[in-house]
């Protein structure tokens, strides 16, 4: 059966059709799918790699914004289901990890086990941190906010238009991922590999390996040196462990 072609929520900037694997990338808050172009980049073509963008930005910014991360993973269980021809992989990035864990889910429930579960630069899903509320701040505590957390350039604050371009879905994505409960039910399926920064302030290693008791069938932690955007810094070795797992020689 032919993969869909005709929505918006993937990017697939590097075709790779003869792939073994695909791996499906979900952004951070405020982030959007060209955030992933480097990682694409580095696995194609032995990984087919789709990147996921939220609505709201970019080329969907016309889109109302999504301020719940249990209703994007209920939107993408239908957008990914059809895309399970070969073995599924899900990478998300901070706010994108928890809509990954709830996309994870979901596939489980209709059937689909994911092949791993990439959780990068956030605490495990059980694991709430109270008194969270950047999205309730003025515009200047949601940019305060976003260069404690780095991984923009700093320059675009500077421009008053960009930065009214960006706060919206900055804002409703931060309110998405204070406000996320996880739902209870049973672990996954799926061998879950947490990447975290020894310097994030928002997780910690002991956060980060609190995933383990998100999985029946195996757990693995990798420490990075730096902040909450240690994928900057660390992406070779990224993509080495994302390798390693899928079991992609380089």
């Amino acid at each position: 059966m032919p993969l869909p072609t005709d929505d918006l929520w993937v990017r697939g900037f590097h075709p790779a059709p003869a792939a073994a694997h695909r791996l499906v990338c979900l952004p951070h808050a405020g982030g959007a799918a060209s955030y992933y172009f480097p990682l694409s980049k580095a696995l194609s073509p032995d990984v087919d790699v789709l990147a996921v963008q939220y609505p709201g930005r970019q080329d969907r910014a016309a889109e109302p914004l999504v301020d719940s991360v249990h209703e994007l993973a209920d939107r993408l269980a239908d957008v990914i289901a059809p895309r399970v021809d070969r073995p599924l992989s899900l990478f998300g990035h901070s706010m994108g990890a928890a809509v990954a864990f709830e996309l994870a889910s979901r596939l489980q429930e209709r059937g689909i086990t994911a092949h791993r579960l990439f959780a990068s630069g956030r605490r495990a899903p059980s694991l709430v941190r109270e008194g969270e509320r950047v999205h309730e701040a003025d515009d200047a505590g949601v940019i305060s906010a976003m260069k404690r957390l780095g991984g923009v350039d700093t320059a675009l604050f500077d421009v008053p238009e960009l930065v009214e371009l960006i706060l919206p879905s900055v804002r409703n994505d931060f309110r998405a991922v204070e406000t996320y409960r996880a739902r209870s039910g049973p672990p996954l399926d799926t061998p879950i590999v947490a990447l975290t920064g020894d310097d994030d302030p928002t997780t910690s290693v002991e956060e980060a390996r609190g995933w383990a008791s998100h999985t029946s069938v195996g757990f693995s932690l990798e420490v990075y040196s730096g902040g909450h955007f240690f994928l900057n810094e660390h992406m070779g070795a990224v993509v080495g462990r994302i390798r390693v797992e899928l079991g992609v020689s380089p």
